[in-house]
């Protein structure tokens, strides 16, 4: 089941079911008004939802109409919490590397996490607004949507609260990033808002691409047109989905809604390429001495779209220009 929230409605937009193919969808009236309402009563909507769904599919619904990426929010345009983590060591090694930390005595035992902005999400299509002295960068992830999760929940029971999958753009203003850790106090300016596919899908929709804690499958990231990096999101995932969530819920139970994210998608292998510009500049620093690459400036276009097996692209793409700030 895909599950898609348009814009018109108001600020949790119009919940809308879409089809295997993403060619057509239909609202999902009488269900639930907004995905954020679906969420909140998953056990008596989802299986409605499903039925919808399978009418869809089977081409019987005359209020169906065309789906178009653009005309959508993010499926949760604001969340009761938003949480990333960083679930890929070779990503975390490259970052603090960049900014001259050392590592963690707990890296591979203790995830890391912030607590980003949850309250004006991005639709796949929208522009990213900031300024170029911000120094903004892209990141691919993987993220998922839960229903209530109580506080110390273990990682196994934690990975059955997953209701949805989906990709996000955890965008980040790099320039900005190390004054604010520097005052010992965390992400605020560092982290504007970030984006999300057009779809977010039911973990039992994905077939072998989920294997109940990883998402499997190979993220692209287009950058100017470019091929920038095409990492597997399962296979250096070294913390799971469960870990983060459980990790998460260590003090406090997780709302229906909630939003968990993977951190950047990272692979060893740099025949893979990168999945955000921070990793591509530090790679060449390494290598090389110099920084070539630059970060983000106006105009400037990134794609972000995860493909299966078989090519399949599983949740459209996100596919947006960096603007001036309004």
């Amino acid at each position: 089941m895909r599950l898609a929230s348009l814009k018109a409605g108001g600020r949790d937009g119009t919940l809308i079911v879409v089809d295997r193919a993403m060619a057509r969808a239909v609202r999902a009236d009488g269900i639930a008004a907004t995905l954020r309402e679906a969420i909140e009563n998953w056990a008596s909507c989802a299986p409605r939802l499903a039925t919808l769904a399978e009418r869809l599919e089977g081409g019987h619904l005359s209020g169906s109409f065309a789906f178009d990426p653009r005309a959508c929010a993010a499926p949760l345009p604001r969340a009761f919490g938003f949480l990333d983590g960083s679930a890929y060591l070779n990503h975390v090694e490259l970052a603090r590397r960049a900014r001259g930390d050392k590592l963690p005595d707990t890296l591979e035992t203790d995830p890391l996490m912030y607590q980003g902005c949850s309250d004006q999400l991005l639709g796949a299509c929208d522009p990213i607004p900031g300024e170029e002295s911000w120094g903004l960068d892209f990141e691919s992830e993987v993220a998922v949507i839960l229903d209530d999760t109580p506080m110390g929940v273990s990682p196994r029971d934690a990975a059955t609260r997953i209701r949805l999958v989906m990709l996000m753009n955890d965008v980040s203003a790099r320039r900005l990033v190390v004054p604010e850790l520097a005052k010992g106090f965390g992400f605020v300016h560092g982290k504007p808002p970030s984006a999300f596919s057009p779809v977010a899908v039911t973990p039992e929709s994905l077939g072998s691409a989920w294997d109940g804690q990883r998402l499997h499958g190979t993220i692209v990231s287009t950058y100017n047109g470019k091929r920038f990096g095409a990492p597997d999101a399962g296979r250096e995932m070294h913390f799971s989905f469960g870990d983060l969530i459980a990790h998460a819920a260590k003090t406090r139970a997780l709302g229906a809604g909630t939003i968990i994210g993977s951190g950047t998608v990272s692979n060893k292998d740099r025949a893979t390429g990168s999945s955000c510009l921070l990793e591509r500049r530090m790679i060449e620093k390494v290598d090389s001495g110099a920084i070539i690459t630059d970060l983000m400036k106006h105009g400037d276009h990134i794609r972000i779209e995860l493909f299966d097996a078989s090519g399949r692209s599983l949740f459209g793409a996100i596919d947006q220009v960096f603007q001036p700030a309004s």
